[in-house]
């Protein structure tokens, strides 16, 4: 095995692969290997500065520590979404592509048989195959979804460097079967990562499995306490109206006067509705 080197790890993968035909997988293939190297090459990575990787429906590069970073970012996220918008332009829906990407850096020796290794190389393999960089495509109208290590990040990103904004990557946190990694990802983060409430509009908490919990009624919505209808003569009466329909009440007061609709139920102690008082009745 050769001695570790440090390379930049850029990897890219096309979203429901599996779900297309032989036909379909084959050109997307050809769209994939048409893309990475038209963004290498905008990013003035020749063939000669890095090592390429077939993984089916993914394809890894290893390029050289002295290729720009920061060019490479830049085609990231300019040619990538501009390519992506052209190709499928003219593509039929079941030749759509779509991209997850991460690009990293760190440590990485060839072995005996040409394989790679080293544990950076893995973190961006698991990056790459991240539920959240999975869902953060999905939720996208866009076709590309970029994440970068926290390496990298701290390194390159941060920075701000020009066409590399930095307030535009979000830290996310990955769960591996190594422990959790720290990456950074491009864009919207996905709701459900950030722990934001899901539930419609008027949905109380509380549901549970896939029945949701019952609504909380709109405002003027029926059995709401609200004001009281009009007196004689269309004068508005005083106080508000108490509706209660079922269950049983233990005491109580309303205060003002109020008019009040009841049935069934039991009711217990002294119910003061206003200036009259009930005795105990059911």
């Amino acid at each position: 095995m050769s001695d570790p080197v440090t390379r930049t790890i850029l990897l890219l993968d096309i979203e429901r692969y599996s779900d297309r035909d032989d036909v379909e997988q084959a050109y997307l293939r050809r769209m994939l290997y048409d893309i990475t190297d038209r963004t290498l090459e905008r990013a003035g990575i020749d063939e000669t500065l890095r090592l390429r990787a077939d993984r089916g429906d993914s394809v890894m590069e290893l390029i050289d520590a002295n290729a720009p970073v920061t060019a490479l970012l830049r085609a990231l996220l300019s040619e990538v979404p501009a390519q992506l918008r052209a190709v499928n332009r003219m593509a039929s829906r079941s030749a759509q592509i779509r991209l997850r990407a991460v690009l990293a850096t760190g440590y990485v020796a060839v072995d005996e048989h040409d394989g790679w290794v080293g544990s950076d190389l893995n973190h961006a393999c698991r990056l790459l195959d991240a539920d959240i960089l999975r869902t953060a495509l999905r939720e996208r109208a866009d076709d590309f979804a970029l994440c970068v290590s926290d390496p990298l990040y701290g390194g390159v990103v941060r920075h701000d460097h020009p066409g590399i904004p930095a307030d535009g990557f979000h830290e996310v946190t990955v769960d591996s079967k190594n422990g959790p990694l720290t990456a950074w990802l491009h864009g919207p983060v996905p709701a459900a990562a950030t722990g934001q409430d899901h539930r419609e509009r008027g949905e109380a908490p509380g549901g549970s499995g896939d029945r949701p919990a019952p609504r909380v009624p709109e405002q003027g919505g029926p059995h709401e306490n609200g004001p009281a209808p009009d007196g004689n003569r269309g004068a508005p009466a005083p106080g508000s109206a108490v509706h209660v329909h079922g269950g049983t009440f233990n005491g109580g007061v309303f205060g003002g006067t109020q008019h009040g609709g009841i049935s069934g139920g039991n009711f217990h102690g002294n119910v003061t509705l206003g200036r009259a008082e009930r005795g105990e009745g059911a």
